[in-house]
């Protein structure tokens, strides 16, 4: 199609086009932009049916009615897919070259045009355009093949009606491909939610009436021809001919029945106790944690009972842990009947149990419970031919009284429990407030915490990690200690929960952070080989306002490369907003620095964390790691994320490693990273340094 408003313009055009003998050229003249505009999808349908098309535009950009860059973009607009020539004078080339950025082929000078130059122009910009149009179209099917291998591929027309069907896809739906192909694709592939058993709307319809790419909802199944069930992940996207026009869709799914019941298998294990099958102390955390936010919320009471069972130890000595271990599933049996199915009984190790009892009115609906419980345990178990005699004591914690968070009102159960074994065992106590000088202790070392940057009394040390494959140091822990004038060294678990409650965390962060970047580069510049540095970043840290843009802007001020910097983050704040903390993460990802979630497998729905957030590295929790060689549950769950952070192509190490049969169970099981007392306790700087020199 020719756009020319000059009639003498026009027909020079034309004259120079009908003097090539190849190609030959059919051309249709219009005189203004809108006209084009209007016969421009008439003619574009002609495609296909038999009657050539438009395969090319040649426009002036200077018409009757438009001009310019406009001229272009009206065109484009509608039929971006056909190649456009544009004519110009040479003192409005720039306005030419604007329109070859935005989308135009080419652009050719009015005054320099013959028989010989413009055919050429235009007869290989014709076939270009073809040339890439095929290219397209065979890289789409190429993707289309390589993505389906291995996965079941269906795809449908317009109407809905399957027009392929592979073997993996008859495999899974039970339909031959015979009886598959012209049916409604709701026929042959029939999906539920998981939960609700209603049928989930087609994706391939949602699909093509959207014309974009999409997939199921989470918690799909598959319903096969036989009725048997099948969970799915899919992937949809439209179909489109070589003009653009939609044509259908195409669906890749697969059975993840596997994946979700090892994902299940792993959730379970990690948040419970293997002999028991009782919460474990992580999982009772979490529920302690929504009981406490649930009870300042309505204003009411919650209770946490400690209980220990009394010589449990001369039962383990005198009878055999076999027999103890029994002795302990029946105790556990007992509480969990004692109480009600909204609270939780959980088992913390050896003979210790928590039982969180919520929505109490006063101290006497504890007590009444506490009685139940001993009461129960008091009765004989009759384990392995054995009449075993066994009493407790429990120590009893009331939320808000004796505490306002988790660890406080475990913290003062437990030293409760104490007193009621110093009171004769077999009874239970209230905490009291002097039982203990926690709460004035906590307040002198919160005023001590606050001086303690300014009196420089913080230092760092530095665990290596080690390549399991190369024996190399690959990086380090920064581990924060307090050096207190009066104290001596005091561990992090003393006065990191102070500093998160009081705000002092931020500056400790702060000067953790600048103290880490400044001694990567002071090693790098020293010529030690460069290693990735770790640091823990606590909930409160990354909720700071300024969090992301101190850390961009620390490591400007101490030249530190982001990529060797990597932030240690808990599941615990990925759940707290799932929403906002993803948007920090991909703002610190933005920044160019790594993340780690540290502790893995002890928190709440590890597996969709790393479908949600952009998590460079697992750190194996070291609870797994030290029973690995002697518990068959902690051993398959450290298995199962060693092969599904490599399935996720995402870096795994194993902290904790004190032995050398821990390692090489890790070796042989192909975990890439470890650290731990086995290769090197946490080392201050300078040490740390002799010792990359010494590897060096």
């Amino acid at each position: 199609m020719l756009i020319e408003s000059d009639v003498n313009e026009a027909n020079a055009i034309c004259s120079a086009l009908s003097a090539s003998r190849a190609p030959v050229f059919e051309v249709t003249w219009v005189t203004t932009c809108a006209e084009a505009l209007r016969r421009l999808p008439l003619l574009g349908k002609q495609q296909g049916a038999g009657t050539p098309g438009i395969a090319a535009i040649l426009v002036d950009l200077f018409l009757s009615d438009t001009s310019g860059i406009e001229t272009f973009e009206r065109l484009f607009a509608v039929v971006p897919q056909i190649p456009i020539l544009l004519l110009t004078a040479p003192d409005d080339e720039p306005t030419a070259l604007a329109a070859v950025q935005a989308g135009a082929r080419e652009y050719l000078f009015k005054d320099r045009l013959d028989g010989l130059l413009l055919p050429k122009v235009l007869g290989g910009m014709i076939d270009r355009a073809a040339n890439i149009e095929a290219l397209l179209e065979e890289k789409e099917r190429v993707q289309a093949t390589l993505n389906s291998i291995g996965d079941a591929v269906i795809s449908t027309d317009l109407a809905g009606r399957v027009t392929f069907f592979n073997a993996v896809a008859e495999r899974l739906t039970g339909w031959p491909r015979a009886e598959a192909i012209g049916r409604p694709l709701e026929e042959v592939f029939r999906i539920v939610d998981s939960f609700s058993r209603a049928t989930v709307p087609n994706p391939m319809a949602r699909a093509t009436l959207q014309n974009r790419t999409g997939g199921l909802t989470p918690n799909c199944l598959l319903i096969r021809r036989d009725g048997a069930e099948a969970a799915i992940e899919d992937s949809v996207a439209p179909i489109h001919d070589r003009h653009g026009q939609l044509t259908g869709a195409v669906m890749v799914f697969h059975d993840v029945s596997a994946a979700r019941a090892l994902a299940q298998k792993m959730a379970h294990l990690a948040q419970h106790d293997s002999l028991t099958n009782l919460p474990n102390r992580a999982l009772l955390d979490d529920r302690l944690a929504q009981a406490i936010s649930f009870a300042q919320r309505h204003h009411e009471k919650l209770a946490v009972l400690y209980m220990d069972l009394d010589r449990f130890k001369h039962i383990n000595d005198s009878l055999g842990h076999t027999v103890g271990d029994h002795l302990l599933q029946s105790v556990g049996q007992r509480i969990s009947e004692c109480v009600r199915a909204s609270d939780t009984v959980s088992r913390q190790g050896g003979d210790e149990f928590v039982v969180l009892f919520g929505e109490v009115s006063d101290a006497n609906d504890a007590a009444t419970c506490a009685e139940k419980i001993l009461a129960a345990v008091r009765r004989p178990h009759y384990i392995d031919e054995h009449d075993v005699h066994v009493t407790a004591s429990i120590g009893i914690a009331l939320y808000p009284d004796d505490g306002g968070d988790a660890d406080t009102l475990i913290e003062n159960a437990d030293f409760a429990m104490y007193q009621a074994k110093d009171c004769g065992r077999d009874n239970y106590q209230f905490f009291k407030e002097d039982l203990n000088s926690t709460a004035s202790d906590r307040q002198l070392l919160e005023t001590d915490l606050r001086q303690a940057i300014r009196r420089q009394e913080f230092e760092l040390y530095y665990q290596p990690k080690i390549n399991l494959h190369t024996g190399a140091v690959s990086g380090a822990e920064a581990l924060l200690r307090w050096r207190h004038p009066v104290r001596g060294v005091v561990s992090p678990a003393h006065f990191i929960s102070i500093a998160e409650e009081s705000g002092m965390i931020v500056p400790i962060g702060q000067w953790v952070l600048r103290e880490v970047c400044r001694q990567g580069k002071a090693w790098r510049e020293a010529g030690l080989a460069p290693i990735r540095l770790a640091i823990n970043v606590s909930a409160v840290e990354l909720r700071a306002k300024d969090f992301v843009s101190d850390v961009g802007s620390l490591l400007l001020e101490t030249g530190f490369d982001p990529g060797m910097l990597e932030l240690e983050l808990t599941e615990t704040f990925l759940m707290q907003d799932p929403t906002s903390t993803a948007e920090v993460l991909a703002a610190i990802k933005a920044v160019g620095v790594r993340l780690a979630l540290d502790d893995f497998g002890t928190g709440y729905s590890s597996l969709s964390h790393m479908r949600r957030f952009p998590i460079d590295t697992l750190k194996v929790d070291k609870s797994f790691v030290h029973e690995v060689t002697t518990d068959a549950g902690d051993a398959s769950v450290v298995s199962a994320v060693i092969n599904m952070a490599k399935s996720l192509h995402i870096q795994v190490i194993a902290e904790g490693v004190e032995t050398r049969e821990q390692l090489e169970f890790l070796q042989e099981h192909g975990c890439p990273e470890a650290q731990g007392n086995y290769f090197s306790y946490p080392l201050v700087a300078g040490a740390f340094a002799e010792l990359l020199r010494g590897i060096a």
